[in-house]
């Protein structure tokens, strides 16, 4: 069997979704007073001082909290809709092309799922996972951010006996080099051209 997993943010799209999804739910003046007040944290994020996924945790809730998951899947497949031109055209034919060949395909994304899988409605997400309470969004997350190792523990945990498939992996970042490393046939920013 042959499984190709490809990231979302950078690879697939042209741009972040977690900052697009932000702006497109919450308006620019909310977008910018967000990152306004967190960019602090950000900037010891990109150094790497400060976990990866506290810093989007702490953004996630600040935008989203107390926001019925009825309402936030209804802006999640609105975007999907909506924000089709942030798709890079080459990554969604290559993702077609595996379909029809008979592949399983994975987005595996640090993205928060439930606005990725409306782009992809027909592939599996493993993405990062949103914990909701009686409806509610938290404003935490349910699952560890999907984002280096893991997305092999991710990979791992849907598909446990390595020895049956061909792992073919797409990825354009940091985040991805440890399911890049850990597949038969790695590409590294492949659908920038």
């Amino acid at each position: 069997m042959k499984v190709y997993a490809f990231d979302f943010d950078g690879t697939l799209t042209k741009r972040d979704s977690f900052i697009e999804f932000i702006r497109y739910v919450k308006g620019n003046k909310d977008f910018l007073l967000c990152f306004l007040r967190y960019s602090p944290l950000l900037v010891l994020m990109k150094l790497h001082l400060y976990p990866n996924w506290k810093a989007k945790e702490k953004v996630f809730a600040y935008c989203f909290k107390g926001m019925p998951l009825d309402t936030f899947n209804t802006y999640c497949h609105r975007f999907a809709m909506d924000k089709g031109s942030l798709l890079r055209s080459k990554g969604v034919l290559k993702i077609h092309e595996a379909q029809q060949e008979g592949a399983r395909v994975l987005i595996v994304s640090a993205s928060i799922d439930n606005w990725v899988q409306p782009f992809f409605p027909s592939v599996t997400v493993l993405g990062t996972q949103i914990e909701v309470n009686d409806g509610i969004l938290t404003g935490r997350f349910r699952t560890k951010n999907c984002y280096g190792e893991e997305k092999v523990r991710r990979i791992n945990m849907l598909l446990p006996n390595r020895r049956e498939y061909e792992l073919v992996a797409y990825g354009d970042s940091y985040g991805d080099a440890c399911m890049l490393d850990y597949a038969d046939e790695a590409h590294y920013k492949p659908f920038r051209k």
